[in-house]
């Protein structure tokens, strides 16, 4: 008789079911394999690659420098308006003045700039409103009994053929400021006064400068080719000055540059100048004048010196209450002229 009932106890039963289970193991194993085979597949495939985030990186900057180079349009455009707007404000200066009262007097001549800072008054500096002041050589003579004498002052704008003539109307008591009166006319009552900034210039801030630096000299290197070799053998001089003014060569000059430094009164900035841009403007992105130019050091091309704008406004006011000594109102007549 067989027994039909089998032992799952028995070697032969516990050997099938290790099989069993070994091999049910092994597909596991390999189910799991490939599946993680098509999950690498798959991230692979779909994944962003790995260079998406640096491209990302570069896309910003791109914007970046795009953002960038549009401000720096819109600034230079601004910049460029401003000037533009200021020049015709701002003149040339011309004057000579002599010593008397001494056995050797000498007789000299003196330019420089000067700008519109209201309406009949032209803002410089006192040492080309008075040529002797700060002139080492001129004090030791001014000790020995020497007088100096102004002859003439006058200044040329852009757009007018003649020359106005200008008188002091207020002088620093320190500093080199000066605030000129000009004579009445047409022309000069329709000259536009700059505007002085209400906050002191920064650090690192943006200037311009429009002046004549040369003088005559450059204006007449800058003028047509037909024009410098007619002007070029003439001398530095009043007449010289009428001349480029009748052609409407009186133009300034701009010289760009940036604030490097601020200390008390005084700008530091690196917008070159030469001989004659004293007193001319520097000019902020806005227009608005935040320093007077005033001088310069030979051999350091950043240091350009101006006064800040804030100094020229206590000169101003007494300016206004100073009644013009010299210049009488001209008739309707007599400004139609001008």
């Amino acid at each position: 008789m067989f027994n039909s009932d089998r032992n799952e106890n028995s070697p032969e039963n516990r050997g099938e079911g290790e099989l069993v289970e070994t091999w049910q193991r092994f597909v596991q194993g390999l189910l799991g394999v490939l599946a993680l085979v098509g999950a690498l597949v798959m991230a692979h495939y779909y994944a962003p690659p790995e260079t998406a985030g640096l491209e990302q990186q570069v896309d910003q900057l791109s914007r970046q420098m795009a953002d960038l180079e549009r401000q720096q349009t819109i600034s230079s455009s601004a910049v460029a308006s401003a000037v533009n707007d200021a020049r015709e404000s701002v003149a040339y200066i011309y004057g000579i003045y002599h010593l008397s009262g001494r056995a050797q007097g000498f007789r000299a001549r003196v330019s420089g700039t000067g700008f519109v800072v209201a309406p009949g008054l032209l803002a410089t500096n006192r040492h080309v409103a008075e040529p002797w002041y700060g002139d080492r050589e001129v004090a030791v003579a001014l000790r020995q009994g020497g007088t100096p004498v102004l002859e003439s002052l006058e200044a040329y704008f852009p757009g007018s053929p003649l020359a106005v003539k200008l008188e002091t109307a207020a002088l620093a008591t320190h500093g080199d400021l000066a605030v000129l009166r000009m004579e009445t006319t047409a022309f000069t009552q329709k000259l536009r006064p700059l505007t002085l900034s209400e906050t002191p210039p920064q650090v690192g801030e943006a200037v311009s400068v429009l002046a004549y630096p040369m003088g005559v000299t450059g204006m007449v290197a800058k003028s047509p080719a037909i024009v410098y070799e007619r002007l070029s053998s003439h001398p530095d001089n009043a007449e010289t000055a009428g001349e480029l003014a009748a052609l409407s060569l009186i133009r300034p000059s701009a010289t760009f540059g940036h604030i490097g430094d601020v200390t008390g009164d005084k700008l530091i900035y690196d917008a070159p100048t030469a001989r004659g841009g004293s007193g001319g403007p520097v000019l902020n992105v806005r227009g608005e004048v935040v320093g007077i130019n005033s001088a310069y050091i030979d051999g350091f091309s950043g240091g350009t010196l101006g006064i800040a704008a804030g100094e020229l406004r206590p000169l101003l006011e007494t300016a206004r209450k100073v009644p013009g000594s010299q210049f009488s109102v001209l008739s309707q007549s007599e400004s139609v002229q001008h």
